[in-house]
């Protein structure tokens, strides 16, 4: 969704954010912070507005606004090749090296509420989890649909591949602070017409080839 590539901010994100800029008269400047202090930031006047694959709960909702969803992702699995098949009717108690996920994620919040059994392990990236399913240091990375996808196709040389099983139904959109209304509604209309002129699809597309 969004990423560096050769020094330079790269990705679905990327791209609507430079979109939404050109259209609403806004300089972009893409501050990067940990995952888990994004909200911090934005509640403290550090940036003004997150793009970074966030889905929309209601958890969340109390201390940030969102914009309108923009897509409909899910959690899925990336797992070794082999181990395919083997997490689809028990998740927790087949992965006995661990569940490896990003701190702060819904992933993270998914399995504390439904899979409290499970050995959680936490990683700073989907290419760190992906070295540890590599060394069988864990069973298995959730993460959301697109980050899975995309990590499937960068290790499949490697032995890794998506679980077929989606575990939950979440949509993603841009937070904004509370009070920010005039970004809020300004980012909702460049959605609305991104949406209207084909826009949002092409730059889906162009990162997500299976995006329909």
């Amino acid at each position: 969704m969004i990423f560096k590539q050769g020094g330079q901010i790269v990705g679905i994100e990327a791209e609507l954010a430079k979109a939404m800029g050109r259209e609403i008269g806004r300089v972009v400047a893409f501050v990067e912070f940990k995952w888990e202090d994004l909200m911090d930031a934005l509640v403290d006047d550090k940036i003004d507005i997150i793009m970074s694959s966030l889905s929309i709960t209601p958890a969340r909702r109390y201390r940030i606004a969102f914009t309108n969803p923009y897509l409909k992702v899910g959690q899925m699995a990336l797992v070794r090749s082999e181990d395919k098949y083997k997490f689809a009717l028990n998740l927790a108690a087949s992965a006995e090296r661990g569940i490896g996920v990003k701190r702060g994620t819904t992933a993270e919040q998914l399995l504390r509420q439904e899979y409290r059994r499970a050995k959680i392990k936490y990683y700073l990236s989907g290419e760190d989890a992906a070295a540890a399913l590599g060394n069988q240091s864990v069973d298995l990375f959730l993460s959301d649909s697109p980050m899975i996808w995309y990590l499937a196709g960068q290790y499949e040389s490697k032995g890794l591949t998506v679980s077929p099983m989606i575990l939950t139904e979440e949509y993603l959109g841009w937070g904004v602070r509370r009070t920010d209304d005039g970004l809020r509604e300004a980012a909702n209309a460049f959605l609305q017409k991104a949406q209207e002129n084909g826009e949002l699809n092409r730059i889906l597309r162009r990162w997500m080839p299976g995006y329909q």
